[in-house]
């Protein structure tokens, strides 16, 4: 089987291929094109004192043989448009695969300053979690994603989700398609937003005559027209219809103005959606949490979401005639062309109102999966983590950092089962502790969103995760380092209080004070961990805390990472071991840096 780089190396040679060849073949209707029209203008000249009819129709055949070229033109453009997305987004995959990836979007914009663990876990920002998974295109979906980073899924969703990833991580051409549509033009909440508003407008001219009105309106302007051509109207006769006539027309348009403004500007990621959508609906899943999601791409009668979109999509087209102000002024005053796309989108608005939503949602849901099946295609030695119904249980074998590159990654096995445990975990500085407790804390966050997690198996039962890691005073509330801490731990405790099922995790807690303070405080935390039958794991540099083992043999299990010393030069391994920490490398560092340390 190829490996995941291999497969993104061939797609490049492939695309660059085919670009090669759609370059060739433009430019060769360009020269088409070319010779079409030079050789129609030849045509007309050597039989210009022919017949009208006959200049006519060498016309009419030279603009349809033109018109035929500049189609064929658009399409090999829109294919090498998709083939240019195609080959660019296999670059981008290759880039990630080496850990390059800090240019793509961070989702900060989602990063919530009081969340429970989103800061300490780095899941938004630069080089964080949601900057390496997301292949979203759309708002949306990228809402979704973000959201299933924040907040764990009930077990039966997070099996669901784990059978469909399964499945798209082996459709890596149908994925990579899917984003190179949503590139085209991404979707965007503003969007959605028009639609939804338009949807929540009074619809205007239903009553049946305008039906009548816009089909009978025609025939009479266009029969004054032909009647003024065949001399049976007087030539100023026939210019006051035509003004009474637009003056109609336009104060209708007047009515219909407000809608057209609304709905402005959407024709492109209309097609968007459109292509996605048609693009879902194409491909035969067998994975139940997709079938699901395909369910709702039916309109109200049953016909296809893509073909109602595409509907929606030609008729906004039609209406943004208006951009050009002669044809404007032209099929407005002999067609009621306004009122006829208002009736359109009124026919419209009746049969998809219901819909829309979850053409949307689909959308999304299948971005946020396909961004997990490209991280689960990427990563082949990751596992599924399996969903344990007892609480609380962690079983991780080789558990790592999945933003740690593979070479540099040091892996570590963990367990934890059963309530009122606390694993405390000591150590020197820059040993791993803080490291650890964010691998374990990032792989939680994967497996509660049914994402493969990076370890060599991973057992965890559904678990909200708290933590308190990354504690930053905020000059504009006037809190300092150690009222934040403490404000973020009571939220902690209220949970606990609340017997909610809970994961925590600390690191150096309640630095901010003095030692004596932060040894009792931190003690009386963890006996009252165990006490309320909560679940946590510890890092500090407090070795006597780990002596709480001592009162407390059944609940608390003591783990460390050590340095080794060789002539004042310090070397880590980022092994965790169990015990307590007995190697500590603050002397030496300090010396280092030039304090004068009495002997």
């Amino acid at each position: 089987m190829l490996s995941a780089a291999q497969v993104y190396k061939d797609n490049i040679a492939k695309f660059e291929g085919e670009i090669e060849v759609l370059k060739r073949k433009r430019s060769n209707v360009g020269w088409i094109r070319l010779l079409i029209v030079i050789i129609t203008a030849a045509i007309i000249k050597f039989s210009w004192q022919q017949q009208r009819w006959v200049l006519f129709a060498e016309t009419i055949a030279g603009m349809a043989a033109f018109l035929y070229a500049v189609s064929i033109d658009t399409d090999m453009k829109e294919k090498l448009q998709n083939a240019e997305k195609l080959r660019q987004i296999n670059k981008d995959e290759i880039d990630v695969l080496n850990n390059n990836f800090l240019n793509r979007e961070d989702g900060q914009q989602f990063n919530a300053a009081n969340h429970p663990y989103a800061n300490d876990l780095d899941v938004f920002g630069t080089a964080s979690l949601f900057q390496y998974i997301s292949r979203c295109t759309a708002e949306q979906s990228k809402e979704l994603l973000a959201s299933q980073l924040l907040g764990p899924s009930p077990k039966s969703s997070i099996l669901l989700k784990q059978a469909a990833i399964k499945e798209l991580s082996n459709k890596t051409a149908w994925r990579q398609q899917m984003q190179a549509y949503g590139l085209q033009s991404p979707v965007t909440n503003a969007t959605e937003r028009k639609l939804k508003n338009w949807l929540a407008l009074p619809t205007i001219f239903t009553a049946g005559y305008w039906h009548w009105l816009a089909r009978i309106y025609p025939v009479i302007t266009l029969g004054a027209g032909l009647l003024y051509a065949v001399d049976v109207i007087a030539a100023p006769v026939f210019y006051l219809l035509v003004f009474c006539f637009l003056i109609f027309a336009f104060s209708l348009s007047k009515k219909i103005h407000h809608v057209w403004i609304l709905l402005s500007k959407i024709v492109e990621e209309a097609d968007t959606i459109y292509r996605q959508l048609a693009f879902i609906e194409s491909e035969d899943f067998n994975a139940e949490y997709i079938t699901a999601v395909k369910m709702k791409l039916q309109s109200a009668k049953g016909l296809p979401s893509s073909s109602e979109i595409k509907e929606l999509k030609n008729i906004l087209n039609r209406f943004d005639v208006r951009l050009n102000t002669f044809a404007f002024i032209l099929l407005n005053t002999f067609l009621l062309w306004d009122l006829w796309q208002l009736l359109y989108l009124n026919k419209w608005k009746d049969k998809n109102a219901a819909n829309l939503s979850q053409w949307f949602n689909a959308i999304a849901e299948m971005e946020a999966l396909s961004s997990i099946a490209t991280l689960a295609f990427n990563q082949p030695t990751w596992c599924y983590p399996a969903i344990s119904d007892e609480h609380f249980t962690l079983q991780a074998a080789n558990i790592g950092h999945p933003l740690i590159p593979a070479a540099k990654r040091v892996n570590n096995s963990f367990n934890l089962q059963g309530v009122g445990k606390v694993s405390i975990i000591t150590g020197s500085n820059m040993g791993g502790k803080s490291t650890f407790l964010r691998s374990v804390g990032v792989n939680v966050v994967l497996a509660m969103m049914g994402s493969p997690v990076c370890a060599e198996s991973f057992t965890i039962s559904v678990i909200s995760l708290m933590s308190s890691m990354r504690i930053a005073d905020n000059l504009a509330e006037s809190t300092s380092t150690f009222y934040a801490e403490l404000k973020k731990l009571k939220t902690i405790i209220d949970a606990v209080n609340n017997k909610e099922r809970i994961f925590i995790l600390l690191d150096e807690i309640l630095r901010g004070t003095n030692s004596l303070d932060r040894h009792t405080g931190s003690g009386a935390l963890i006996k009252q961990l165990i006490k309320q039958h909560a679940v946590a794991v510890v890092a500090t540099h407090d070795v006597e805390l780990a002596k709480l083992q001592d009162s407390y043999p059944n609940n608390i299990s003591n783990y460390h990472f050590d340095v080794q010393v060789e002539n004042d030069e310090l070397f880590f391994d980022y092994k965790l071991k169990p015990g307590i920490c007995t190697s500590l490398n603050a002397s030496i560092l300090m010396r280092k840096i030039g304090i004068e340390l009495e002997q």
